[in-house]
């Protein structure tokens, strides 16, 4: 194994401008997002090195901020290239060897395929470990709940990088009773559900109402509002939403107390501390995204490694990397729901799950 590396991660503003600026110097937070909506369209900015990275004790990389908000980046994609490029020379100037595309960041680059031609710094759209993450999540809340009786999930969003993925390993080995694939695209839906079909029942829709009859919801959209409504869940339904920013809201919750909405994506690295900033996350968290950066740079992986859709051999590989890192965690996280612990709501939920090891099934 070569030596590891420092290594940056990219984020940016999420919906609400003001609470997210805030995290990298707090009087930021008094602005009003509309002031902050006009500068981020218009003002050249630079890209910010928010924070310090700690894993284990050691400064391991660098936290830094495209200015540019989620709106921004999917309404003017253009511009959100060019300024997610500004970022990762940003990261190449601060010595990293590896950059990881936080959020819509990946989005705006086609999962970073728009970066494939850098040679001097490899870049990893952190899709490959959510996937993993994402599939323990799953298979831990179908077996943890009794009213999960036929095993029917639905994904959301199931036609992206991730969504594809997690649709393709709840499939290999039979984790689910039914597979309902809701996407905008419908011509990739089909090919998709082609594909996974040959495994296990599955139906396709373009519309989220479709997702009505499900015992699972996995949310997996790239959008900057909400996108399940009351009337899109199932009584009791699970909704595990691995989306950022967010694409449930906690009203969710007030409107449809019988539904649990669980965070996604989430991943125990309990020596993990951000030094000088704020990612959204308590110490010793991070989004799968983050922890897929962490384990190339600790494990020394060089160049470029999961650009566009990852195969479900590249997934089983994130989850080789953190077998060998275990003594750091890099397992997904106890469950919580925006941010809450919910063991009192859900006691079945409380347990951590482990990482499955890889399948022989081939991808």
């Amino acid at each position: 194994m070569t030596a590891r590396h420092p290594f940056s991660f990219l984020v940016h503003p999420r919906t609400r401008l003001s609470e997210d600026l805030s995290r990298v110097w707090r009087p930021l937070g008094r602005v009003p997002d509309g002031v902050y909506d006009t500068a981020l369209r218009r003002l050249p900015l630079a890209p910010v090195t928010m924070a310090g990275i700690e894993i284990g004790g050691e400064r391991v990389g660098h936290v830094v901020l495209v200015p540019f908000g989620a709106r921004h980046l999917l309404q003017a994609p253009a511009e959100g290239r060019a300024r997610v490029a500004r970022a990762v020379d940003r990261a190449v100037r601060l010595g990293s060897g590896t950059v990881g595309l936080g959020a819509l960041t990946a989005t705006v680059t086609g999962g970073g395929v728009a970066l494939r031609d850098r040679t001097d710094i490899g870049v990893t759209n952190g899709n490959a470990f959510t996937a993993a993450t994402v599939d323990s999540q799953a298979r831990h809340l179908l077996e943890s709940l009794p009213w999960a009786s036929e095993r029917h999930v639905a994904v959301v969003g199931a036609t992206g990088s991730v969504g594809t993925a997690v649709a393709r390993l709840l499939a290999r080995d039979g984790a689910v009773g039914r597979l309902t694939l809701v996407a905008r695209a419908a011509p990739r839906l089909e090919a998709l559900a082609a594909d996974v079909g040959r495994a296990v029942p599955t139906l396709t829709s373009t519309d989220v109402a479709a997702a009505a009859n499900a015992d699972l919801v996995i949310l997996l959209t790239a959008s900057a509002d909400c996108v399940l409504a009351p009337e899109h869940l199932a009584p009791n339904a699970l909704v595990l939403d691995a989306t950022q920013p967010r694409n449930t809201s906690p009203d969710l919750l007030t409107q449809r107390p019988d539904v649990t909405v669980v965070d996604g994506g989430v991943v125990d690295i309990p020596s993990l501390r951000i030094v000088g900033g704020d990612i959204g996350l308590p110490h010793g968290r991070a989004y799968a995204c983050f922890a897929e950066t962490a384990l190339l740079a600790l494990s020394g992986h060089r160049g470029h490694f999961s650009i566009g859709a990852p195969g479900l051999d590249l997934v089983d590989r994130t989850r080789d990397l953190a077998a060998g890192l275990a003594h750091l965690g890099f397992v997904p996280a106890p469950p919580t729901s925006f941010g809450r612990p919910i063991e009192d709501a859900v006691p079945a939920l409380s347990a951590v799950p482990a990482v499955p090891q890889p399948s022989a099934v081939a991808a």
